[in-house]
């Protein structure tokens, strides 16, 4: 019997489904893809927690309502003892993971990240250290005079397991010289992941809509993630969220812009599991969508709920408001009659919840 051959989606078709298919035909076309990626019926979630080391940050996106400059009251950099802290609480339930990530500080080189990084290895060696967005990397190297490889390899070599998709937004420089005009143009950002793969540095890739973007350019978005995974394989996860403009400049600039409706979130979190067919882990945002749209996503192609969230200060900063514990998860997941499983940052699953 000769094999079929699914026939990849083209830009065209993925346009057209964002803006005329049915929202519940996008969602059984989703769900279908999904179950042949994930024909267990397992849906994980891994137990972290979000550690921003510092929210200075010279890079002022308009989007961002975290960030401080040097000379703000409440600007800071964590000590490694408040690091310790943190992860200390973590340990006691259970976690296996940090997110760690800035503000890009204007002044930090590279030898304070190894001394960080191998600090948290040495003394945590459980915990998988996930960090540095692309952003971060590409101006630790420009402050330390090195190159991007150079600064990843050392901080490999310190116990650097993964690092974020953070800072891709969208992968369009029109977006970008508008929300974040400071910001590594789109394919900076695709280069440190590029790079990062070739050193066997897994990542995830990200997207933030809801902002100035435009169908077409959230479509060129899923392409060029796509294309990269085509290319390195690095990808272990694709996860999106939308723009929470609570105290930004970009709301303030922009008063009347739409915000994105939960609809529209489950729309093209079904064209993205359908387009980028090759990166097989689908997060949903329930951190910015509520836990009921989060639950939803898993019926429109995700398999996996991320985390638990101990900590998180970057979204919340502009308005998302959203915790859920453990048990919250496993219900959750259980009342859609799919398995939960807790889960490392490499996709492993650690524990099922039957």
């Amino acid at each position: 019997m000769s094999k079929i051959v699914r026939q990849r989606m083209t830009k065209e078709e993925a346009l057209d489904l964002i803006k005329n298919a049915d929202l519940k035909e996008l969602g059984r076309m989703a769900s279908a893809r999904k179950k042949e990626l994930h024909p267990k019926g397992i849906t994980t979630f891994v137990i972290d927690r979000n550690i921003n080391y510092t929210n200075i940050c010279w890079v002022d996106c308009k989007f961002c309502a975290f960030y401080r400059h040097e000379k703000d009251a409440d600007a800071y950099v964590l000590t490694f003892e408040e690091i310790d802290d943190k992860i200390d609480e973590l340990l006691e339930i259970g976690g296996t993971q940090i997110l760690f990530q800035g503000g890009v500080h204007p002044k930090l080189k590279i030898e304070w990240y190894e001394d960080l990084v191998e600090h948290i290895h040495t003394k945590y060696p459980s915990i998988t250290i996930h960090g540095f967005s692309s952003i971060e990397l590409d101006f630790i190297a420009k402050v330390s005079r090195i190159t991007i490889g150079e600064v990843l390899s050392r901080l490999k070599v310190k116990g650097l397991a993964s690092i974020p998709g953070a800072g891709a937004e969208i992968l369009s420089d029109k977006v970008r010289d508008i929300i974040a005009p400071k910001k590594i143009d789109a394919e900076v950002w695709v280069n440190v992941h590029r790079q990062a793969h070739k050193l066997d540095i897994m990542s995830t890739a990200t997207m933030m809509y809801g902002t100035v973007e435009t169908d077409e350019q959230i479509v060129d978005h899923f392409d060029m993630i796509r294309n990269l995974q085509d290319e390195t394989g690095g990808f272990r996860a694709f996860i999106m969220w939308s723009f929470q403009g609570k105290n930004t400049e970009l709301l303030a600039l922009i008063p009347d812009m739409d915000k994105p409706s939960s609809n529209r979130y489950l729309r093209l979190l079904a064209v993205a599991r359908l387009y980028i067919d090759n990166v097989p882990n689908i997060q949903s945002s329930w951190v910015t969508q509520g836990p009921y749209i989060g639950q939803m996503a898993l019926r429109f192609g995700a398999n996996d709920l991320g985390s638990t969230m101990m900590e998180e200060n970057v979204v919340s900063s502009a308005g998302a408001a959203y915790v859920m514990a453990k048990e919250e998860m496993v219900q959750l997941i259980k009342d859609i009659d799919e398995i939960p499983a807790v889960r490392n940052t490499a996709y492993e699953t650690l524990e099922i919840f039957n």
